[in-house]
């Protein structure tokens, strides 16, 4: 698993890191709530980790705030308030588990664990969406505001990852290794050629743009805003 940390208590951040990744999983950390609600709105992860006092930005604020974004990523989180108010309001403003410090790490693995699985099964679509375009995956149907769309298998691929992650920046690097299936960069302009074909057949004829280059960095798929042209 891919998890995020934000912990702004230095030895417990250290703690969870340490025992995470002697578990096999990559782990990312923040140390405030404003970094690690800019972390996890710029990649996707498995699950998050999220204390519930932190400088910056509280924990439930950050939970909500990406709620609101429409994300689905399990949210597991740590505090010292035990009440059971305290729990219900945490799992009201969207948490997925409650976890009261102080706690086991094993206890903490275990609940990563059942709620990266529970995800795991209600994430199966068979249609994505992401404004006026859609795409079955069953059928491999795919269109924009009614009108058929034709996509080539790794255009396909592309637009179903870039869907899959509507709302996030997708660095080549991602691109690369889940729709490519490279682990390494082989230096050419492949990602270039076909995101621009992509682009043509889903915004060319269409009022507003869907697909946006996020120069240096990848790639964004989102919804219009009330800014765009």
């Amino acid at each position: 698993m891919k998890i995020l940390i934000i912990e702004d208590d230095e030895r417990a951040r250290a703690y969870l890191r340490k025992g995470l990744e002697e578990s096999g999983h990559v782990v990312d950390s923040a140390a405030d709530g404003k970094e690690g609600y800019f972390l996890a709105n710029s990649q996707p992860y498995d699950a998050l980790i999220v204390d519930r006092m932190l400088p910056g930005m509280e924990g439930l604020a950050i939970v909500q705030a990406l709620r609101a974004t429409g994300s689905k990523t399990p949210i597991l989180i740590l505090s010292a308030l035990g009440e059971v108010d305290d729990r219900v309001e945490g799992l009201r403003k969207g948490g997925d588990d409650y976890l009261v410090k102080p706690f086991a790490f094993s206890e903490l693995l275990a609940r990563l664990e059942a709620l990266v699985r529970r995800a795991e099964v209600e994430s199966v679509e068979t249609r994505l969406q992401v404004a006026d375009l859609t795409m079955d995956l069953l059928s491999h149907r795919v269109e924009r505001a009614g009108r058929k769309i034709d996509l080539q298998p790794r255009e396909f691929r592309l637009l179903e990852y870039l869907m899959r992650h509507s709302g996030q920046v997708v660095t080549r690097t991602m691109l690369l290794e889940k729709v490519w299936d490279y682990h390494f960069d082989p230096q050419t302009n492949v990602i270039d050629v076909h995101v621009s074909r992509l682009r043509r057949k889903i915004d060319k004829d269409f009022g507003q743009v869907l697909l946006h280059t996020v120069r240096g960095t990848g790639y964004l798929l989102r919804e219009p805003t009330p800014t765009d042209p």
